[in-house]
């Protein structure tokens, strides 16, 4: 098994309840754990079967950027699910941070972790 970590993926959405919230995209900052069976990619040093990590990343932006969420929460869900469709994943740990959401805080971040 090997562990894929995607970290810092920075993109902006419409997360929040407030109007300005609805009303302006936000930053979220995004950590990603895919834990994947490689033998077959050690094996063979080739890319056929391979977890394309590159693919999963541009549908995480696409989900996060075409959508609008209320709840960091239900955001977290979304994108765990989305990596959860590929039957190859045998884990799978995403933390989301909203910056800034609370006055003396650099962030706030809900963390949603899967395994098969």
């Amino acid at each position: 098994m090997a562990l894929i970590r995607i970290k810092d993926l920075l993109i902006r959405t419409i997360i929040g309840f407030n109007p300005d919230e609805r009303k302006n995209r936000q930053d979220v900052l995004i950590n990603i754990e895919i834990e994947v069976n490689t033998r077959k990619a050690i094996e063979t040093d080739e890319s056929e079967g391979i977890y394309d990590y590159k693919a999963i990343t541009k549908q995480v932006i696409s989900l996060v950027q075409e959508s609008e969420f209320n709840l960091l929460e239900r955001l977290t869900h979304e994108i765990l699910t989305l990596i959860m469709n590929d039957k190859r994943v045998m884990r799978a740990r995403v933390e989301v941070d909203k910056p800034h959401a609370l006055r003396f805080a650099e962030s706030v971040s809900v963390v949603m972790e899967e395994q098969r």
